[in-house]
């Protein structure tokens, strides 16, 4: 059990370095937006920024089929540290990438170059991640340790965005910020992915992988992940309306809330620190509950009342001027959320035999990220610039719906889980 939990926590902390470079690029855009593209509009600006932001989403599914082929032949451990590394050497070119106004055009195109290492990254990382907690956990807790994987996906979140407070409140003036305050956390992100790197070198090896190695049978991957269509068509299905509702009530809602409701930049990151760290504590409790009740309840609690609750909480934020009622509607979807959140990965990963866990989880998962989580901040401010901000709404709550009629014919993976031995063929 100690070694169990020890594997469990080096790879939840890598996970969290990793998403705290992900998402500093998100929390800072706001100050490192006039460094790269300055255009006298904000909001074209940020227009900008999340479409490079986008871009580090478009790569990801290479990275998830790169490192998902690593991960299932070379084993967890070792596609998990490759990740880190590509991580941290992307966050240090962001960090030291000259201005628009010292090399011109070439500033935005090597800020793209570094998103897009980062996203190659993260594709690969949360398919192996996924793969390595599910693993390393024991059957009758899967949902409540494979949960921590959302955890450290938010406390990585968290960190960048009270970095970002620390740096706006404590440290650094305005302008500071906006003249070189802002390579800071992604300095410290690639130190601290050096730390990362060392922790998953000393992970030990899950028992499916050396089960699975050990036999020494020849296949091909993508020919077996073909397949299997139908865990496929699961896989996009259940991420769908997760993860267009995840960006949007986490990385896009910073900046909702300063261009739709109305409130300063300050408020907009207490808001979004004070509903991420409740957001953080209730995934294992949702972990926990599907390992009781099943993954299906969980599910269909986030698909119904997502549908149901998306226009009108969006709606409702944009028609307040307080903090304090922002504050209370953002937790409200974070709820809703964390039916999702907190157990698609043990999902995924129960749906796949060993020998192609990794590539399967990681790769469908990445393409509909891409397609659907990472536009988001971009279709919604897109939406806002032509005067249509409600169509954002409706688009959000018809993503939610496709995956509950996905949630409601599934079968539940707890009952038929490819992760126990005497289930893992096809």
């Amino acid at each position: 059990m100690r070694q169990r939990l020890l594997s469990i926590f080096g790879g939840s902390v890598g996970n969290l370095i990793e998403w705290y470079d992900f998402y500093v690029y998100s929390a800072f855009s706001l100050y490192f937006a006039p460094a790269f593209f300055p255009d006298a509009d904000p909001v074209v600006r940020q227009l900008n920024t999340a479409g490079v932001f986008a871009l580090g989403f478009l790569i990801r599914p290479v990275g998830g089929w790169l490192m998902g082929l690593y991960a299932d032949q070379r084993g967890r451990r070792a596609a998990l540290t490759l990740s880190v590394t590509l991580m941290c050497l992307g966050s240090f070119v962001i960090a030291v990438c000259p201005t628009y106004a010292r090399i011109g055009v070439a500033a935005p195109i090597v800020l793209m170059l570094a998103r897009l290492l980062q996203g190659l990254s993260l594709g690969g990382e949360y398919g192996t991640s996924a793969t390595y907690l599910s693993e390393v956990a024991t059957s009758r807790h899967r949902g409540f340790y494979s949960s921590f994987q959302y955890v450290t996906l938010i406390l990585g979140q968290l960190l960048a965005t009270m970095t970002l407070l620390v740096l706006q409140r404590l440290v650094l003036t305005g302008p500071q910020l906006e003249a070189w305050g802002w390579r800071i956390p992604f300095l410290v992100g690639a130190a601290l992915a050096i730390f990362g790197f060392y922790m998953r070198r000393n992970m030990v090896e899950t028992e499916a992988f050396t089960r699975e190695a050990a036999k020494g049978t020849e296949h091909q991957p993508m020919r077996e992940l073909l397949r299997h269509p139908k865990e496929l068509g699961i896989v996009v299905g259940l991420t769908m309306g997760g993860t267009l509702a995840f960006y949007t009530y986490t990385v896009y809602m910073q900046k909702f809330l300063v261009n739709s409701v109305g409130l300063t930049r300050d408020e907009a990151t207490l808001i979004s620190a004070g509903s991420l760290f409740l957001y953080m504590l209730l995934q294992p409790v949702f972990g926990f509950i599907s390992d009781k009740v099943g993954r299906r309840p969980v599910l269909l609690w986030f698909g119904v009342m997502g549908t149901l609750c998306t226009v009108p909480l969006l709606t409702a934020l944009t028609r307040t001027r307080e903090a304090s009622t922002a504050f209370l509607l953002v937790f409200a979807a974070l709820v809703i959320l964390s039916g999702y959140t907190s157990i698609n990965a043990v999902v995924k990963a129960e749906l796949f035999p060993a020998r192609i866990r990794a590539l399967g989880v990681g790769l469908p998962y990445a393409l509909t990220v891409s397609l659907f989580g990472g536009t988001a901040e971009y279709v919604g401010t897109r939406l806002k610039l032509a005067g249509h901000e409600p169509w954002f709404f409706w688009y959000v709550t018809g993503c939610i719906l496709c995956s509950l009629l996905v949630y409601a014919f599934m079968p539940d993976t707890q009952r038929h889980s490819r992760i126990e031995p005497g289930v893992e063929g096809s």
